[in-house]
């Protein structure tokens, strides 16, 4: 692989994650004060529109570039599952607004922090990515899969609560909903650790 030190693939891939990341850790501030929570949402969309333009820079530069620094669906596949996180998440806010949660269960402040640290675990990967440290890299790829398991043990877990505690049958539906879009966040991180392990599979 050909790496150089200013490459507009990893220099916008590394801007998007660090996106990502910023949306994440306001996703987790946010939802301790959830009284505006439309502004909240209005946050967060800011942050998925800026997503958005990295990922049209990407493909953008794809269009103009002959040699890339890696196989160019790998760098597409990377921009587009980031940004698929960011949507998610922007997805996540709006269900939250659109359905006026003002209060957070401990079930939601658990997703969201495996949100968060998926997040974290995205930009080491690809910042080692960009170093050519790829067997670094591997183990930040498991981490994410690993907080993926563990997210879909808690989605069985609080639907499972959630049926044999609650009666409002609205409330069943509606924090169900919920529970299940927070989960895809942590599935759309795993999309990205794959495309990771799969490109240090071929490059290694």
């Amino acid at each position: 692989m050909l790496f150089k030190k200013k490459d507009i693939f990893f220099e916008t891939l590394l801007l998007s994650a660090n996106n990502l990341k910023e949306a994440s850790n306001l996703f987790r501030e946010e939802i301790y004060n959830l009284q505006d929570v439309e502004q909240y949402a209005e946050k967060i969309k800011t942050l998925e529109d800026k997503g958005d333009e990295y990922t049209h820079k990407i493909i953008h530069a794809l269009n103009k570039t002959f040699i890339t620094p890696l196989e160019r669906e790998d760098i597409l596949g990377l921009a587009l599952k980031l940004d698929d996180v960011l949507d998610w998440i922007e997805a996540c806010a709006d269900l939250m607004n659109l359905f006026k949660v003002t209060e957070a269960d401990d079930y939601i402040k658990l997703f969201i922090q495996m949100i968060v640290n998926c997040s974290e675990e995205i930009v080491v990967a690809i910042n080692l990515l960009t170093q050519k440290k790829l067997q670094e890299m591997l183990r930040h790829v498991y981490r994410i899969n690993e907080l993926e398991n563990e997210a879909d043990q808690l989605l069985r877990e609080c639907i499972k609560t959630l049926f044999e505690e609650c009666n409002d049958p609205i409330l069943i539906i509606k924090k169900k909903e919920l529970y299940e879009m927070l989960e895809r966040v942590t599935d759309a991180c795993e999309d990205v650790a794959n495309i990771l392990e799969a490109l240090l599979m071929r490059n290694s």
